[in-house]
């Protein structure tokens, strides 16, 4: 072969060498994972927690966006839900059909999560919720690729009850056969699944229900269930709902002189303490709020030791994004919690164990997943029930009650994670206090 002739053939070669290099190399970085992430920006559950939950979500997501997880550049495509369930449904699937994501991961409102779950199971996709709470989500579902950290809504409503029957005699004065308990929720998934564990709970203790009853949250007058409250004279009142009912009721119960001896919220709005302040004052002081734990009042003696620093990171960058603020909400770390066991456990193993991000290998990776009590920042363990009525439910999460007091929030109960004891009832002089 000429010389001439050769040069210009290996000269051939080496380009198209090179041009493979440059391609395999393009191909290795453009490795990644692509989540949707689902939350309320807008509408009454924005306020009532759902855009403090997609703050957490957002702090942890752009913490590995800056580095690879094993390989793979991690890649969030957000999106408003608005507070209504048509436009989740809706945007869960534009996610996924137009925008290609691997995975969904985020959702507040348990009547959006109803929906878009059986959905996204229909499209066999896989869904990780970090916070939406009720039973109705997987309850005899047998989902396959529907996962969710967190805590279940019939335990907020077992776990209130159970924390009032074990402080009625030396707290409140009475039996539990003699307390009076009033049960009211907004009608959703989520207001109708805590009421349930509610009713489970008062039966159990042996409460009288003096009343039980749900109403719709975007009521816009309440007065009539506050009559009928006033009428029942409950000593203990038992709450669900987001937000601004929440504060519709407390304010028109204000008005109409409602008297009780405790209030218990179960999450959602109750989670918000600025909200609730901003709107009644000091009346919030000494309510009661059920919910996962705030990741910065968990005992971090009995905490994995990787877990301290990341809260620490947490904190820091929530107080950038809302400074001022008295109280760390909730909502923050349990989104950043549950965000964060999805990619530095589920993640990593389902592409090293099982070569990819693809709905299959997600969901091997999460049913292995098996951490102990303390192996997460909201202080329980995470393993997944495989299958069965609550096949995707973490069998190892639980909620605690903690109280508002002087601007300040604290676990009250269970007594194995509680900071202080409970003030019970509300002391007399409060604006509801039926002393």
């Amino acid at each position: 072969m000429p010389v001439r002739k050769a040069a210009r053939v290996i000269g051939g070669l080496v380009a198209a060498i090179a041009a493979l290099g440059v391609a395999s190399s393009a191909q290795a970085q453009e490795k990644k994972i692509k989540i949707g992430v689902i939350y309320d920006l807008t509408g009454p559950l924005a306020g009532g927690g759902s855009e403090l939950q997609y703050t957490g979500a957002k702090i942890m997501l752009d913490s590995y966006a800056k580095t690879l997880v094993e390989g793979y550049k991690v890649e969030a495509v957000y999106a408003d839900a608005q507070s209504k369930p048509d436009v989740a449904i809706n945007e869960a699937i534009r996610l996924i059909e137009q925008e290609k994501v691997d995975m969904l991961l985020g959702f507040f409102s348990s009547a959006q999560c109803v929906p878009v779950a059986a959905r996204v199971e229909q499209l066999k996709k896989f869904m990780w919720i970090t916070t939406c709470i009720s039973s109705a989500v997987l309850d005899g579902k047998n989902f396959k690729y529907i996962f969710r950290p967190q805590a279940s809504g019939d335990q907020f409503g077992l776990i209130a009850m159970d924390f009032i029957a074990n402080n009625a005699k030396e707290k409140l004065g009475k039996e539990p056969k003699d307390l009076r308990v009033a049960i009211i929720h907004e009608d959703g998934a989520y207001g109708v699944d805590v009421a349930k564990g509610n009713v489970a709970g008062a039966k159990k203790a042996g409460f009288e229900v003096v009343l039980k009853e749900g109403y719709a949250a975007t009521a816009p007058d309440l007065s009539a269930l506050v009559t009928k409250l006033k009428r029942a004279r409950p000593d203990v009142i038992f709450h669900t709902g987001y937000n601004p009912d929440i504060t519709l009721m407390l304010r028109q119960a204000r008005e109409q002189g409602l008297k009780f001896g405790a209030l218990i919220g179960h999450g959602a709005g109750y989670g918000v303490y600025e909200k609730l302040k901003e709107s009644l004052g000091g009346d919030v002081n000494h309510f009661f709020n059920v919910d996962p734990i705030s990741i910065w009042l968990a005992n971090q003696k009995n905490m994995d030791p990787k877990l301290p620093p990341v809260i620490k990171m947490v904190g820091e960058e929530f107080d950038k994004a809302k400074p001022g603020i008295a109280i760390r909400s909730a909502h923050v770390g349990m989104a950043a919690s549950n965000t964060y066991v999805f990619l530095t456990e589920v993640l990593p193993r389902a592409i090293k164990k099982y070569g990819g991000v693809d709905p299959e290998a997600l969901r091997k990776a999460a049913l292995e997943l098996d951490l102990p009590e303390g192996g997460t920042m909201l202080g329980f363990g995470v393993k997944f029930h495989a299958d069965g009525q609550m096949a995707g439910q973490n069998e190892r999460s639980f909620p605690v009650v903690i109280q508002y007091i002087d601007d300040k929030s604290s676990v009250v109960w269970p007594k194995s994670q509680a900071m202080r004891e409970a003030i019970l009832p509300l002391p007399a002089g409060s604006t509801y206090s039926n002393k």
